[in-house]
């Protein structure tokens, strides 16, 4: 399969960045500093990442908002224009998840669906009746995220800085049209810029030269599972619903009909037979997903997502286990035949008020 490239891949490879396959893409996994120092930036001052490989479906019209509404699990009427806000997109079937999705309200009757690498063709087949157009090719996203990323990215754009949390705003830099959301994928504050394909290298190098570091994907995977945040594929996908994974906040009941919403009623009044929950490890070595979780030798469930926590200082995860499962219980990994005791825990495990 021909890999797709970022329109910054030059850039990638100019920073010496290791690059991978992911969803279809071929993305920088980390550069010279390294996934965990890149981390830390992100903890502590301002990263940048290049989320290009996040489709863009461009959805417009008057139909747009009822088409919308009757695809995904949230409701748009609780925000507005100029709003973002998290969703689901659920197998009509049995209520999995067959995508998270932000979506970003740009105009009374504009919306920019932002899915995963590789679920934008199955995002369009579910809006059947808008006018939804994959334009992932015609622009790059770049999120910038830190404590500080607002400070620096001040100094590029002070109009993109300020775009607020879950806001969207279309601003000009430099007479690039740019659309910026108060959104991300790591804990931390910051913002998501949608810059035309053309114009995005530029940007790039700006935003390096304000101080913000350049992270990969490695960095963005241990900061969102530090935040106690879903991967698609991991903590949700076939089989997983929005109530195991403990986003039942995502599904709105009362605005009417949408896909999956009576399997996944059905699943709440008998309740989850499985719940999301975290989990806590002694030393470096982490647990990693599809490893079994154990209480007394007793198979509970699997390990959904694990990793070392750079700012902890040791493991953490995320795994599937039964509801009566509480927090504080202690309870053991098997990490490839060795006994990994672990501590079940609230989630984030990092909280941007440390």
């Amino acid at each position: 399969m021909t890999l797709r490239r970022s329109p910054l891949d030059r850039a990638h490879r100019d920073l010496e960045a290791r690059m991978v396959a992911f969803g279809g893409w071929e993305m920088p996994l980390q550069y010279r500093e390294g996934t965990i120092a890149e981390h830390l930036a992100c903890r502590q001052g301002a990263a940048v990442f290049d989320v290009s490989h996040l489709g863009t479906v461009r959805v417009n019209g008057p139909g747009a908002l009822d088409v919308l509404q009757a695809a995904f699990t949230n409701d748009l009427r609780k925000i507005g224009p100029g709003r973002a806000q998290y969703t689901h997109l659920l197998d009509p079937a049995d209520a999995s998840v067959l995508d998270d999705i932000i979506v970003w309200w740009v105009g009374p009757e504009d919306f920019d669906v932002m899915p995963n690498a590789s679920n934008t063709d199955r995002v369009v087949a579910a809006l059947e009746g808008a006018t939804a157009r994959d334009v992932t090719a015609s622009r790059a996203v770049l999120a910038v995220q830190g404590p500080d990323a607002r400070a620096r990215l001040s100094r590029v754009s002070p109009q993109a800085a300020a775009v607020g949390r879950f806001r969207v705003a279309a601003i000009d830099w430099s007479g690039v049209p740019l659309v910026v959301a108060g959104t991300g994928y790591t804990g931390e504050d910051g913002v998501e810029i949608a810059v035309p394909a053309d114009h995005a290298e530029p940007l790039w190098s700006a935003l390096l030269d304000a101080g913000i570091t350049p992270a990969g994907l490695g960095a963005r995977d241990t900061l969102r599972l530090e935040a106690g945040l879903p991967l698609h594929g991991h903590e949700l996908g076939p089989g997983i619903t929005p109530l195991q994974a403990g986003l039942g906040w995502v599904v709105s009941w009362d605005k009417g009909p949408f896909r999956g919403r009576a399997p996944l009623l059905a699943e709440r009044e008998a309740g989850p037979a499985r719940r999301l929950r975290g989990l806590v490890t002694e030393g470096r070595r982490p647990p990693r997903a599809g490893q079994e979780v154990r209480r007394a030798g007793e198979p509970l469930g699997t390990v959904t997502s694990g990793n070392f926590s750079p700012v902890l200082g040791h493991g953490i995860a995320l795994a599937l286990l039964p509801p009566e499962v509480g927090e504080g219980e202690s309870l053991q990994i098997d990490a490839r035949g060795a006994e990994l005791p672990a501590r079940v825990v609230r989630t984030p495990f990092v909280s941007r008020d440390r």
